[in-house]
């Protein structure tokens, strides 16, 4: 059962493009576009109704810091996600309690990133095996197996494979993925996550599953492709809402 966010937003667009993401990402996201909507909304429900909280400060009605001690008594955890990125309010955010706090703009990447990371400490999504079309990967034990065979992987393209699974539906270009892989910027060349995402290909014959993306990177695509957002809603951040000019996806 997919984990359930609420995303407390009054920009449409923004409010829209973060649903996107992380339905695409595999959460189950539930708008709000008004302060004064969401407390009557939460006190109507029982506790805990939802797994997360992405909760801007300047709302209609009840702001942000308003809500968090109502969400807090449902006993979900709140990433704040807000223009107001001055000291004052980023010290009151994370010591009023909420658990993250995420200055506009940003990138959709990241955001993920850090729900998961909430999520985790919640341990509101443990992830004992991912599962696309006949392939199974297990994270703890690093071993991947198609049709119930065990497919040796070195480590790095297992890491590179976990990555692009965990992040599935979403656009990674190469600097990210090298980033992510290494934990540190990296300033080289960025061939080597061709070279093993060309042999994760070949090792699970997933040639169509892991697309190409053109001036980007990759995306490793896991539901029908007319249920599929456009690569440009996948990588965007939400200072830039407009669709992109990115020409028709193409094979590597």
């Amino acid at each position: 059962m997919p984990c359930k966010i609420l995303v407390i937003e009054d920009e449409e667009h923004i409010n829209e493009l973060i649903c996107i993401n992380l339905e695409t990402a595999g959460y189950e996201p539930v708008p709000f576009f008004d302060g004064d909507a969401l407390f009557s909304h939460l006190q109507e429900i029982p506790a805990p109704s939802y797994d997360l909280a992405l909760l801007d400060v300047m709302l209609p009605g009840k702001d942000g810091f308003e809500l968090l001690p109502e969400l807090q008594a449902q006993q979900i955890p709140v990433i704040f996600l807000t223009a107001r990125g001055d000291l004052h309010s980023k010290v009151k955010g994370l010591t009023d309690g909420a658990e993250d706090y995420i200055v506009k703009p940003f990138e959709m990447l990241e955001l993920l990133v850090r729900v998961e990371k909430v999520l985790s400490r919640f341990q509101k999504k443990v992830e004992d095996c991912y599962r696309i079309r006949d392939v199974e990967i297990f994270p703890k034990e690093r071993i991947v197996q198609k049709a119930g065979t065990v497919i040796p992987f070195k480590p790095m393209e297992f890491d590179c494979l976990l990555l692009l699974v965990r992040y599935k539906n979403i656009a990674l270009s190469r600097e990210q993925l090298l980033q992510m892989l290494w934990g540190v910027e990296f300033d080289g060349e960025t061939r080597t996550i061709d070279v093993h995402v060309g042999r994760i290909r070949k090792k699970l014959g997933f040639q169509d599953v892991i697309k190409t993306v053109p001036r980007i990177g990759y995306r490793l695509e896991d539901r029908p492709e007319e249920e599929m957002p456009s690569p440009a809603a996948s990588h965007m951040t939400d200072q830039a809402a407009a669709p992109s000019t990115d020409t028709p996806e193409e094979s590597p």
